[in-house]
């Protein structure tokens, strides 16, 4: 019962992550950002949200920063939008799991261009 809680409010706490982001936080550290998975604690107190955020190493740290700076405010939106016995306290990560996604997706591309490339050479020459 507790995971299935746990689960839901997961689920729950990424929309709403994801629409505080986008509509209430007014900052212009904050450039595109996309919730891409929260943790929950076993005792529901704590969450890690974790984010994508496009531009260079410097724009996403500085834009974790900010969300980290801003999650008193956050949790705050948070437990306006929620009924829960405790609002959990936020802290935000970068998630470089899209980023390594794309890094596979291009090595995987080019290993079959050259596959391709290899079968075309004998039968040309």
């Amino acid at each position: 019962m507790a995971q299935y809680r746990a689960e839901r409010l997961q689920g729950l706490l990424q929309v709403e992550l994801s629409d505080i982001i986008h509509g209430s936080l007014k900052d212009p550290r904050v450039g595109f950002v996309s919730v891409t998975a929260v943790e929950v604690s076993r005792d529901l107190r704590h969450v890690k949200a974790f984010v994508s955020v496009m531009g260079d190493e410097a724009e996403q740290e500085q834009t974790v920063a900010t969300l980290n700076n801003a999650a008193d405010y956050i949790r705050t939106e948070i437990g306006k939008r929620i009924r829960l016995r405790h609002t959990p306290e936020i802290i935000f990560r970068l998630d470089k799991s899209i980023e390594y996604g794309t890094h596979i997706n291009a090595l995987l591309r080019k290993l079959k261009e050259e596959e391709q490339g290899a079968k075309r050479g004998p039968q040309d020459g």
